[in-house]
């Protein structure tokens, strides 16, 4: 019985997951970025003990990471249109009267210089000053559940 219950909630799960991809998969312009991009999504999902570009490239059936790290690095897809897309969704699913926005600024402690926004400034994260990147970013949170919305660097 335990077993029908468990498979229930995974089938609701993968056919919400399936309903919300379907509305983003138009940001990646040909079907291999899709594929990919689904692959992408299901392995950082997943029980996978690392999740780096081995790893999930193994859990999608491939030999080695060649093929993720061509998506993750020259594929061509647009974020902000990605990110409109799930704000839409979350609007929509996730909405009620006592939902709040939360902002969170984030840094990122870099050791060279080469990264976007890299220079020495004050990091909460390494509680003094230091190469670092910030990057806020904007979630949603209410009762039917929370997303993040937005994102800048």
């Amino acid at each position: 019985m335990l077993d029908d219950v468990v498979a229930e909630d995974v089938s609701a799960w993968r056919a919400g997951f399936d309903e919300v991809f379907a509305r983003v998969a138009g940001v990646a312009y040909r079907a291999e970025p899709r594929r990919w991009a689904l692959s992408y999504l299901t392995g950082l999902l997943a029980p996978v003990e690392r999740k780096n570009s081995w790893q999930l490239s193994e859990a999608a059936g491939e030999v080695g990471p060649a093929r993720l790290q061509h998506f993750l690095n020259r594929s061509r897809w647009d974020a902000d249109e990605l990110r409109d897309c799930l704000r839409s969704y979350v609007s929509e699913a996730l909405a009620c009267p006592d939902g709040v926005l939360v902002p969170d600024e984030t840094g990122f402690v870099k050791k060279g210089v080469k990264s976007a926004g890299v220079q020495r400034q004050y990091s909460g994260t390494a509680g003094r000053v230091e190469n670092s990147q910030l990057g806020v970013f904007l979630a949603y949170a209410g009762r039917s559940g929370r997303a993040l919305i937005d994102r800048e660097l």
